[in-house]
């Protein structure tokens, strides 16, 4: 395991060289979805990952560069009607869409194919989860009342209100910005986090049972803000888009 000295190293080397993306792992760590009957913890390899979700403005760049997914170019298989909908224009961001706000309105399919011009890609559900475990000081906050607590206040909250920009509250323990309190966020393998005990049903799981039975199959049922985070992700389509589902990217480390 990093230990805090390690980690502080890191992060200062990677602001120091302007880093977007910084290394986690390697390491273990009990996932509230384990992968099968008898595996207690999961082994997270070392992977980079961007510290803060990606805005606005570098969405718009990405549109800029792929004409094929502007908001009046995207075919609905790939995003919904609702497809950027907070901009003002299909090149426009306009003020309801600050520069330094997380893109939102973002499909899986355009989140991904934005990840993958930048040679990077969706991190899986696994990496998001070992990442967002880690609060100010710690690696694993996941006992923590208090750190537990202020993150189920997000969810509390009514959310008729703007959008923060990106990195205003203080960086994890790996100096990654805003994994709670901002937005959802997309995950590559964001489809495969319904569980069931009977393999027959893999591949045809009825989703609306995850917010009932499906639930009492995770293994930590005191984790309600990673539940709800998983219920969320499992009720959706790849072409859906909402105004508070945003993205951020991931790469092997080499």
């Amino acid at each position: 395991m990093r230990t805090p000295l390690t980690a502080l190293l890191v992060l200062v080397a990677s602001v120091a060289a302007g880093a977007e993306r910084v290394a986690i792992g390697p390491g273990k760590f009990e996932s509230v979805l384990p992968p099968g009957p008898g595996i207690t913890s999961m082994e997270v390899r070392r992977f980079l990952l961007d510290r803060k979700p990606v805005t606005n403005a570098q969405f718009l760049e990405f549109v800029r560069a792929h004409a094929e997914w502007r908001r009046d170019r995207a075919p609905q298989l790939l995003a919904d009607s609702q497809y950027l909908a907070h901009w003002r224009g299909p090149l426009d961001l306009g003020p309801a869409a600050g520069s330094s706000q997380p893109v939102t309105h973002v499909s899986w399919f355009a989140a991904k194919a934005y990840c993958e011009a930048q040679g990077a890609r969706l991190p899986t559900w696994y990496e998001w989860e070992y990442a967002a475990a880690a609060s100010e000081t710690s690696p694993d906050a996941r006992r923590d009342p208090a750190w537990r607590q202020r993150i189920l206040d997000w969810y509390a909250r009514p959310s008729t209100a703007g959008l923060a920009d990106v990195g205003a509250p203080p960086a994890n323990y790996y100096g990654v910005f805003d994994l709670h309190g901002l937005v959802w966020e997309w995950v590559l393998d964001y489809n495969a986090l319904l569980v069931s005990n009977d393999s027959r049903e893999q591949g045809g799981a009825d989703r609306a049972k995850f917010c009932g039975e499906g639930a009492l199959s995770a293994k930590d049922r005191e984790n309600y803000a990673v539940l709800m985070r998983i219920a969320f992700l499992s009720s959706l389509e790849a072409n859906y888009t909402t105004a508070n589902l945003g993205f951020r990217c991931a790469t092997e480390a080499k």
